[in-house]
């Protein structure tokens, strides 16, 4: 039923577009401001929620608790199984934001601060380590940690319904666990479709700005074509081959892509953002994660912190469910480390680096990448590139890194869309997973065709309402299973120290 019902909405969602592409476009619209203009405050509050939560469990009684049991094995190497959540988790977007978002911040600040000063450099920086450090990784966390505990402790199908047992009881069997269900399967698809129209944007710089070919309509399709079909063939050779090779090949592009850049750019200048940023970022962590603009209605915040939000928030369930799928064996703390300590401060290096290269050049007269990051936030990475030494060579290497991270988000999110549409099974069929390609490609073809960058925030805001809900209806949930768990452990061992001592004396008469 999950998998005809999912099916049904986003084949009628696909149709829309190809029969309407006007209407569907202003249909987006008003929900997208209506969203923004009731549920702002939702987002904000839940989302740091979660990140409290996660930061509790790992100095929580329950830190120690091994995910499939005391005597269960990670399947992983550590580094393995950062490379796979680092790619399914952030991937495109870091390639594709990583110089464009500073920049934009940089050129058009939040409120109060002029344009293209020292100061809207130091709060371009700021917004852009807080919109990709500890809050997008605390969604992810929680995401996962629910979904790892009841399957792995709990022998629970992998099923975001099968979280809410604690809460609703049998009741998961039916309707309204069905309704979950379908609503995890829909965000996961408009999510991804998002992210896929992200990568395809980039790459299509890419290839305008390299080789000359003009950007969108057919180029848009045989890209997504063409990337389709490798990350289908990938999701198809199971998670142990494709998946996991090309997650580390993501990595070591990523990690070189880096160095470079450092190496290149302005190395002293970019420790000197990192180090300057962090601290920005820490010492008002709290303060930004509940700020709104409810005297100005600036509308700032709704075009950045809650797009990001709820960006994550669709991400969830197939991030979640991935992270999920490759913990098995991780005690609580590990994965609370390993899932939003170390990818927030991955993000916070990524961006001092592109970001703080991009700010340089505009800074002090090196180039000028506000007016190509305002004209097409997709080609500021290849114009900042542009300016190093071998900068054609960098970008062949960037927009490979692009294709290599479309290829890792969408196959591990086909391989989750068949786990969910599938009862959760830990390795499902190659036609449902075939299907669910297809259909994400569709999706991202869409929005960029009705409503391009602005249609892909658009529909990440609305589609991640419904989802919210259900998240913090998990964490609630996990929270009372943990509990739960933890009492009948300590009645369990309890009543095992009362047998031995009954043992024990009727042994000394």
């Amino acid at each position: 039923m999950v998998l005809r019902i999912s099916l049904a909405l986003t084949a009628l969602f696909v149709l829309l577009g190809l029969f309407m592409p006007g209407q569907l476009n202003q249909f987006t619209a008003d929900l997208l401001s209506l969203t923004i203009a009731r549920f702002g405050w939702f987002y904000l509050l839940s989302v740091f929620g979660f990140l409290l939560f996660a930061l509790y469990l790992a100095c929580s009684r329950f830190a120690q608790i091994r995910l499939g049991g005391e005597d269960a094995e990670p399947e992983f190497s550590r580094g393995s199984w950062f490379a796979m959540l680092f790619s399914a988790g952030m991937g495109i977007g870091l390639v594709f934001w990583g110089t464009a978002e500073p920049l934009s911040h940089f050129a058009s600040p939040s409120q109060g601060i002029a344009a293209q000063t020292p100061e809207a450099a130091r709060m371009a920086m700021h917004a852009s380590f807080f919109h990709w450090g500890l809050h997008p990784w605390a969604i992810y966390c929680v995401m996962g940690l629910a979904l790892a505990y009841f399957k792995f402790n709990r022998g629970a199908p992998g099923l975001i319904s099968s979280v809410f047992r604690p809460l609703l009881g049998d009741r998961v069997e039916g309707p309204i666990g069905k309704a979950i269900d379908v609503l995890a399967v829909l965000a996961t698809a408009f999510g991804v479709a998002t992210s896929l129209g992200f990568g395809a944007l980039q790459i299509e710089s890419g290839l305008n700005y390299l080789f000359g070919i003009p950007s969108g309509g057919w180029t848009t399709f045989a890209v997504i074509a063409t990337a389709t079909v490798l990350f289908v063939l990938s999701s198809l050779t199971g998670l142990t081959r494709g998946i996991r090779i090309l997650s580390n090949l993501n990595l070591w592009l990523a990690v070189g892509l880096l160095l470079l850049v450092a190496v290149l750019g302005p190395t002293a200048f970019i420790f000197d953002i990192f180090t300057t940023t962090l601290g920005d970022y820490l010492d008002d962590l709290v303060a930004q994660s509940l700020r709104l603009t409810p005297y100005s209605q600036n509308t700032w915040v709704a075009g950045w912190t809650l797009f990001y939000w709820a960006w994550w928030i669709t991400w969830a369930p197939f991030v979640g469910m991935f992270i999920a799928r490759v913990s098995k064996g991780r005690t609580i703390r590990e994965f609370v480390v390993g899932v939003l300590l170390v990818p927030a401060l991955a993000s916070f290096i990524w961006f001092s680096v592109f970001g703080g290269t991009g700010l340089w050049m505009q800074l002090f007269g090196h180039a000028d990448l506000v007016a190509a990051a305002g004209s097409d936030a997709s080609t500021a990475l290849y114009h900042m590139f542009a300016g190093l030494p071998g900068g054609a060579v960098i970008s062949g290497v960037a927009m490979l890194l692009v294709l290599s991270f479309f290829v890792t988000s969408a196959d591990s999110a086909t391989f989750v869309l068949g786990m969910l549409s599938s009862k959760g099974s830990l390795n499902p069929g190659h036609r449902v997973k075939l299907v669910w390609g297809i259909l994400v490609a569709a999706i991202a073809l869409i929005l960029l065709g009705s409503g391009g960058l602005k249609g892909l925030q658009s529909v990440s805001i609305i589609a991640a309402l419904p989802f919210a809900l259900i998240m913090v209806g998990m964490m609630v949930s996990l929270y009372k299973a943990l509990s739960q768990d933890e009492r009948k452990q300590r009645h369990h061992e309890l009543a095992l120290k009362h047998e031995m001592e009954r043992l024990l004396a009727q042994a000394s008469r």
